[in-house]
Order: structure tokens, then sequence, then C-alpha cells
């Protein structure tokens, strides 16, 4: 699976990683949901971080779709609301 972190990159990551994805996007989904700004960059830095680090990095110069496209670490309490509102299952599909 490729997931694009906005204004970073793309990461290969194995299939088995969506449901560790799942579990932090429900994270980021309460913080936004409780307007908590402190647990919202808590919880986006750790689903950031997992892609990181348990993913491939992708060259800037291959072109690849990505199937899950993430907000950058620096996206506020509105945009990731935002991001939310097109979606019935979260940052991370289920």
């Amino acid at each position: 699976m490729i997931v694009r972190i906005l204004n970073e990159g793309q990461w290969q990551l194995p299939e088995g990683a969506l449901s560790d994805l799942n579990r932090l996007d429900d994270a980021v989904e309460e913080a936004v949901s409780t307007d908590d700004e402190a647990e919202l960059a808590s919880a986006l830095h750790a689903l950031l971080d997992e892609v990181r680090t348990k993913g491939t990095r992708v060259p800037d110069d291959e072109l690849s779709d990505s199937e899950l496209i993430l907000p950058g670490a620096d996206s506020t309490l509105d945009d990731i609301r935002e991001l939310l509102s097109t979606s019935d299952e979260g940052l991370v599909p289920n």
C-alpha cells in the first residue's frame, strides 16, 4: 500500500500495517471530536511516525498512485476536521 503524507512524500507500507494505522486514526478522530489541539498534535504525530517507521520511503522521482493520503504534521484542528468531514471512515479507511 502506498501512503502519502502531504508535504513530505510517499511510503510503501505492508498490508498488515493498516490495522495499526486504524487504531492511531481513532485517536486523531477522538482529539478532533473533543477539540483538543494538544492531543491532536500527539495523535497525528504518532500516526505519521507509524507510517515513517513501518514504511519504506518511495523515491521522489517515482510516480505512484497513493492509496491513502494523510495530512501533514503541521495540520491544524480545522484542517483535520475538514478532511474528516469528507469521509465516514476517518483518515484511514477500515
